[in-house]
């Protein structure tokens, strides 16, 4: 269907970075086409990183079904675990030592509280906190609401009201251990940017997201953490996603100001949805491109505008 792109010739960088946690489905084929699409418009460079954090859920045979399926749509990158390159390894399992670098960093600068509470408060912090996005009369206006809750600040102090880290405590720390760790936001502190396709988005810290993990007592570091550690070490210079990410780039903005580090662009596709108005997810295996690609449509079909989503 498609070309294979230029050789590299520009200084963009983007990058694909599904979880391999299920099979694609439409929405995941249009967003991921828009990506290839600007680094091939650039003459710049796409980047393949599979973000399998999630042990309970990560499969092997989802991660070869997903370059199975990218390649099909005639999607192609430069670097990525199928090719290498110099920023490898391309897997996120691979790569705990950047992690706990920026982990360290946070620390040692008083960003981050060691949080206590049960894993169920924990449960959405090791993948993309999607929101439900919905249209609001048509205007194309967004209501986010966000998977993860507005956390109250159960553990920002110590018995007393202390403020917790910085201090010699922080010097005792060189992993993160069995702690779930938090990064603590500034509260009322507004972040805000321009995204590339649906323009200036604004967020309040302590209003719309509240302190946020990094860290899990598992051993495993957040989505948000390790998205911000990884697309600052390969370069990345925009980030396209889908639209129920906005919320997270506020939270990923705040890591870039905390760790120092140059933030990317920003480029947010509005959503797919089904009939109901809901975002398309990988339960919806009626319109996972494996499924699609049975009843025999071609990826013009399924990139199509018009493709229905409610089969």
């Amino acid at each position: 269907m498609a070309s294979a792109p230029p050789s590299p010739s520009s200084g963009y960088r983007g990058r694909l970075a599904p979880s391999p946690t299920g099979y694609l489905h439409v929405g995941h084929a249009r967003t991921f086409w828009t990506v290839f699409q600007r680094a091939r418009e650039t003459g710049g460079t796409l980047i393949m990183r599979m973000e399998d954090l999630d042990p309970d859920r990560c499969r092997p045979a989802y991660a070869d079904a997903v370059l199975e399926d990218l390649r099909w749509l005639g999607i192609r990158w430069q670097e990525g675990p199928d090719k290498g390159g110099p920023f490898a390894p391309y897997l996120q399992s691979k790569r705990r030592a950047i992690y706990l670098e920026a982990w360290r960093k946070l620390l040692r600068t008083g960003r981050l509280f060691p949080c206590r509470c049960s894993r169920k408060d924990l449960e959405t912090a090791l993948g993309a906190p999607h929101e439900r996005v919905q249209t609001a009369g048509g205007g194309g206006k967004f209501d986010t609401l966000d998977d993860e809750p507005l956390y109250p600040g159960t553990c920002r102090r110590f018995m007393g009201g202390t403020p917790q880290l910085p201090g010699p405590t922080a010097s005792v720390y060189e992993d993160p251990g069995g702690t779930n760790w938090r990064f603590r936001v500034p509260d009322g502190e507004a972040i805000e940017f321009v995204d590339r396709n649906l323009g200036p988005q604004r967020f309040v810290a302590g209003v719309d997201f509240g302190d946020f993990v990094v860290w899990r007592r598992d051993g495993v570091p957040s989505y948000q953490l390790a998205c911000v550690a990884d697309d600052a070490a390969m370069g990345i210079t925009e980030v396209v996603r889908g639209a129920d990410l906005l919320k997270s780039t506020a939270r990923q903005i705040l890591l870039y100001r905390a760790l120092g580090l140059p933030a990317p662009a920003w480029y947010h596709c509005r959503l797919v949805v089904d009939h109901n108005g809901r975002r398309l997810a990988k339960r919806h295996d009626a319109l996972s491109l494996r499924a699609l690609r049975q009843r025999g449509l071609t990826p013009m079909n399924i990139l199509s505008a018009d493709l229905p989503v409610e089969v």
